[in-house]
């Protein structure tokens, strides 16, 4: 989220963070994307990271870097909570900014963890483990909106930038209650 957010984001912002403190829903939103980022694809993580942790909602993504250590570092600069779902089984794996690592051992089966356990997915850059969880979250019936290069795949909800991003996010919390 940029720091001159539109006013309409800002106030969605605010009611789905008023609504965390009365009826928290306790289901994260996932972030996912490569581990070989471009920087653009980074900062649009740390901003998406960061409104999801403004809402008040916590993050769920891949732990490791790139697009999911931007999408941590974000949220954890603004006070949030990132889970990070590793791979492997070394918690020493996962980027520095996850406040919650869950060491699975599973491999690339913990794509389908993430996009389970998610609300919805916020899909930033693509690589094939983004394109198995873009595919697993439209399996599922999540919404998935796609940034910074997503994959272009039917039914994903493409989003020019953060922000819009952001507003997706924040009606699909809105919904969800």
């Amino acid at each position: 989220m940029t720091a001159s957010a539109p006013a309409h984001l800002q106030a969605l912002i605010a009611e789905v963070a008023a609504r965390q403190r009365t009826r928290p829903l306790r289901v994260p939103v996932g972030v996912i994307g490569p581990r070989q980022a471009t920087p653009a694809q980074v900062a649009a993580a740390e901003a998406v990271g960061r409104g999801i942790a403004r809402m008040g909602l916590a993050l769920i993504c891949g732990g490791r870097a790139g697009v999911m250590e931007g999408a941590c570092r974000g949220a954890h600069d603004a006070g949030g909570i990132a889970i990070g779902i590793l791979p492997g089984d070394d918690p020493a794996e996962a980027n520095p900014y996850a406040s919650v690592v869950l060491a699975t051992g599973i491999g690339e089966a913990r794509n389908a963890v993430i996009a389970r356990a998610a609300l919805c997915l916020v899909a930033i850059g693509d690589n094939f483990g983004t394109l198995s969880e873009v595919a697993f979250g439209r399996q599922f019936g999540k919404l998935v909106v796609g940034l910074e290069g997503a994959p272009r795949v039917d039914g994903v909800v493409h989003a020019a930038k953060a922000d819009d991003a952001l507003i997706e996010v924040a009606r699909c919390a809105l919904a969800a209650r």
